[in-house]
């Protein structure tokens, strides 16, 4: 089941900013959960392969994945090494993927969450950060997937460990159905993978995302954050360091960043 908190003042973060639980057998605090942020509540959680492809997109995923590996193999020859390495790269670059970001930051999830593209729409609309527990979503896999990441006393699949388990599309959209789904942490090829501490879901073709986590999860949160507070936590991150600046390094970012330090509401 999912369960919609709504957050209307800064205070109410709190709960979502220190929800790491005490492990007694480490003597620390960790967290199984991953954030996903998005600028509108009401923007439905799916893949850009699904939003490219829509009812085609198993019929048009091997065509995007093969073209996107012959074409960048000389920028990034990883592509030629599975389907999975090409699926990864080709979504840092704006590939229409399977894949959907999420991070072990909620503060990184915060960002996204009230970043827009038009600053004009921040007051219109309200915005969400997604939670979703790791270690509920192993428990859903089907046995040789969970005995694998077992393995690794790990709550993460790796590239490699995936190339073992289902080096096909068709392999792992039928070990999956529509009841479960990977979570994969992809090599840091690159500084935004780092600084985001991002983490994909793999989903499969036949599964509606949210419909498996509301029949499925039980720790599943979805935080909705009032429009009138959008502003204020933007002003605190960017106080934090928590912007474009420091999530994606380079000129292009902080640019966003400047940008919006100066806009007049």
């Amino acid at each position: 089941m999912i369960q919609e908190i709504r957050i209307e003042k800064v205070e109410d973060l709190m709960p979502m900013l220190s929800e790491q639980e005490y492990r007694p057998e480490l003597g620390r605090n960790r967290s199984g959960y991953l954030y996903r942020g998005m600028p509108n509540s009401t923007y439905r959680m799916r893949t850009s392969l699904s939003r490219c492809c829509k009812d085609k997109q198993k019929m048009l995923e091997p065509a995007i994945l093969n073209n996107f590996a012959k074409y960048a193999i000389e920028d990034d020859p990883t592509v030629a090494q599975s389907v999975w390495n090409r699926m990864i790269t080709g979504q840092h670059n704006g590939l229409p993927t399977r894949l959907l970001d999420w991070s072990h930051s909620a503060l990184v999830a915060l960002h996204f969450a009230t970043t827009e593209e038009n600053l004009n729409s921040m007051t219109t609309h309200d915005c969400v950060v997604w939670r979703i527990d790791m270690y509920e979503l192993i428990a859903h896999l089907p046995e040789k997937y969970r005995l694998a990441v077992g393995r690794e006393q790990s709550t993460l699949f790796s590239v490699e460990m995936l190339n073992g388990l289902a080096p096909t599309l068709e392999q792992y959209d039928e070990d999956m159905g529509d009841h479960s789904m990977v979570i994969i942490e992809p090599p840091s090829t690159n500084e935004r993978i780092i600084t985001q501490y991002s983490f994909f879901s793999v989903i499969p073709t036949g599964m509606d995302i949210e419909k498996f986590l509301d029949e499925r999860t039980e720790k599943t949160v979805k935080y909705v954050i009032d429009r009138n507070l959008r502003w204020r936590v933007r002003d605190m991150l960017d106080s934090l360091n928590i912007s474009e600046r420091l999530f994606f390094p380079g000129l292009d970012g902080l640019s966003k960043w400047i940008a919006r330090h100066y806009y007049v509401k």
